[in-house]
């Protein structure tokens, strides 16, 4: 009785995790080897046969392998804008946790709103039409940033403030200016949290989804989430090659959380004593 007291929730808890992401990812790699009538059926039956290996040369040769493009495109976004995002909010996060001045509670205040407001997309359209940045790509990283920034500079402000002072100061009366204290002295010791924002992030910017719909248009500039659009219709859709591109795509980021998920964890939890 005791051990199902100490072991039930927890039990419990595998149990329900199970059941929300793994049924529903074995949904996506069944349809994935049905053929089209078949799939149509939308089931959890099994198989009839093994139609994945044509499933995937029906979704890469799409509209002339639209799908190669999209990596290509979602991996520039997405490196691009991660490392805009680990260096902007790094040193953000530095500035305010050993600066202290009277704008520090503005500046927490404002990016607080950035985290609880969502974005207004017509007058951000607006402005990327006035900058000449709308449908391009470099235009879609800037957007990225500002998006993911806030969440960023708190999760290093945290992970500073568990760094002594103690190390600035050393660093200052050696000589050092301030940015070699930062990246010399600082940004090294942020490999923990910058491996968990890292992987939380570019897993969240390669798979978004209504950032390039709204400020990314044309063909030519697909995201690989926008490929799924290739396999709708109103009247007709072919389910076994529309799950065979959520398979794809789902590939990469799963296995960059599954290999980075105790740094994740860790990098979350670094600043969770002491604020």
């Amino acid at each position: 009785m005791t051990v199902i007291r100490k072991y039930g929730s927890s039990v419990l808890a595998i149990a329900l995790s199970a059941i929300v992401f793994l049924v529903p990812f074995a949904f996506i790699i069944l349809m994935a080897f049905k053929d089209r009538r078949q799939a149509s059926r939308i089931d959890f039956s099994w198989p009839e046969g093994n139609h994945l290996w044509e499933n995937v040369v029906a979704v890469v040769t799409t509209r002339n392998w639209m799908l190669l493009g999209a990596f290509v495109n979602s991996t520039i976004i997405t490196v691009a804008s991660v490392t805009l995002l680990v260096i902007f909010a790094a040193m953000v996060g530095f500035v305010l946790q050993r600066r202290k001045t009277r704008f520090n509670g503005l500046i927490e205040f404002l990016i607080l709103t950035g985290l609880m407001i969502p974005p207004a997309v017509v007058p951000t359209i607006w402005l990327l039409q006035g900058l000449g940045l709308f449908g391009k790509l470099h235009g879609l990283v800037f957007i990225e940033v500002a998006y993911g920034l806030p969440f960023s500079i708190l999760l290093y402000r945290a992970f500073i403030s568990t760094i002594p002072r103690e190390l600035d100061e050393a660093a200052i009366i050696d000589g050092a200016r301030p940015l070699d204290i930062f990246f010399r002295v600082i940004l090294p010791l942020l490999w923990p949290v910058t491996v968990t924002n890292i992987v939380v992030q570019s897993v969240g910017i390669f798979n978004d989804f209504t950032n390039p719909l709204y400020y990314l248009p044309g063909n030519q500039n697909a995201t690989v989430q926008l490929t799924l659009f290739n396999f709708q219709s109103q009247f007709s859709t072919s389910y076994n090659l529309l799950f065979t591109n959520i398979l794809l795509i789902t590939i990469p980021p799963l296995i960059v959380f599954l290999f980075f998920n105790r740094q994740i964890v860790a990098g979350m939890t670094s600043g969770a004593v002491k604020g």
